[in-house]
């Protein structure tokens, strides 16, 4: 069943996509400026996870880009698959170490893409969920 004949999205359902997309937006845009301020903090995390501190400006300026995409509603599903790879970046990065943190970006990872899903007719019809 696609999109189409499941009838239009409620207001409801929007309203719950785009409150499930901001908030790891607001995450990520925090994220990322913090990468480019670099905090001791954040110099002392890229030190533990094996990164160099000069990354953390090109980290920050593709964190908060990718986000911004996704924000946009004409370019969200591109936004949603950079967001996707950066965050894999981030899973793979804790997991490395074996490191129990790769739960909160896989965890923003599910709540980019089921806002998606719920804001965005386009994602409903190409993942239906099939009752």
């Amino acid at each position: 069943m696609t999109a189409d004949r499941q009838g239009p999205a409620s207001k409801a359902m929007i309203w719950i996509g785009w409150l499930l997309s901001v908030l790891p937006s607001l995450m990520l845009l925090f994220s990322g400026s913090m990468k480019l301020v670099k905090p001791d903090d954040l110099v002392k995390g890229f030190e533990h996870l094996g990164y160099p501190e000069h990354l953390a400006l090109t980290l920050g300026i593709v964190e908060i880009g990718c986000t911004l995409v996704y924000l946009i509603p004409r370019t969200a599903v591109l936004g949603a698959i950079l967001l996707t790879g950066y965050l894999g970046g981030a899973i793979a990065t804790h997991i490395r170490l074996l490191e129990m943190q790769f739960l909160a970006p896989l965890v923003l990872g599910v709540l980019i893409w089921g806002g998606l899903f719920l804001r965005d007719p386009r994602v409903r019809a190409l993942i239906p969920i099939r009752t």
